[in-house]
């Protein structure tokens, strides 16, 4: 939001900020943030959430306390932008492949679910450190829940990428009307596959290696076929 400023000859409107100055504004504000929440994110891995300290995030940081309070509240609010950041990232990906995918002419449910996952699981690797954090169950109040809620949603989309895939004589895998509730059958799928792809994570991002990583990637995602089919 652009500030005003008043004229110097008094006459007329206040003056807005130019543009580059409001831009300069925004820059200063994202480097704040990710400065911060790198360094919280270096804390909470050397100490976990209880252990980690204020004082050590500012510290590594080199951000003020102030400004800690007021873009996240606390170590709560960093612990939780820490895990949106992420879990934003993985989903992102993920969808951005099935669209991907959708493009190249695939129909195939259990292909587009198998697309998706996979790029979830590289997300996995790739922000590993990240990951890592949220693997113990350790956190701030609520964070359990907010676990939960965002695992429910994430059954529920794929439900929705899995209906109908489990009727082989469908033509193209799917007969079911997408309007229609999920059979209990579709929803202990979804949660199934969904579940093995969450514990695949953990074992990811803890892989000694991309090598190891991509194998388990792979492994996963046929064990996934197996299951979907």
């Amino acid at each position: 939001m652009q500030t005003s400023k008043a004229r110097p000859d008094g006459d007329g409107p206040p003056a807005a900020d130019p543009p580059a100055a409001t831009g300069r504004q925004w820059a200063r504000a994202d480097a704040t943030r990710q400065a911060l929440l790198t360094a919280a994110q270096q804390v909470f891995a050397d100490r976990g959430y209880a252990g980690a300290g204020i004082a050590e995030i500012v510290e590594r940081s080199g951000i003020s306390v102030g400004s800690l309070y007021h873009h996240y509240g606390g170590k709560a609010g960093l612990y939780v932008a820490l895990w949106e950041e992420l879990t934003a990232e993985q989903e992102d990906r993920a969808a951005q492949a099935v669209a991907a995918a959708r493009r190249d002419g695939e129909t195939d449910p259990i292909t587009l679910f198998i697309a998706g996952a996979r790029a979830y699981l590289r997300v996995c690797w790739e922000r590993r450190e990240a990951a890592r954090l949220f693997h113990g169950g350790e956190g701030p109040a609520g964070s359990s829940l907010m676990r939960r809620s965002r695992a429910q949603r994430w059954i529920a989309q794929n439900t929705k990428l899995l209906r109908g895939a489990s009727d082989p004589a469908a033509p193209g895998g799917s007969s079911a009307d997408p309007a229609a509730p999920a059979s209990r059958a579709e929803q202990v799928l979804s949660l199934v596959l969904t579940t093995v792809i969450g514990e695949a994570g953990r074992e990811i991002a803890t892989a000694e290696t991309e090598t190891d990583a991509a194998e388990i990637i792979e492994e996963v995602c046929r064990i996934l076929i197996r299951l979907a089919r």
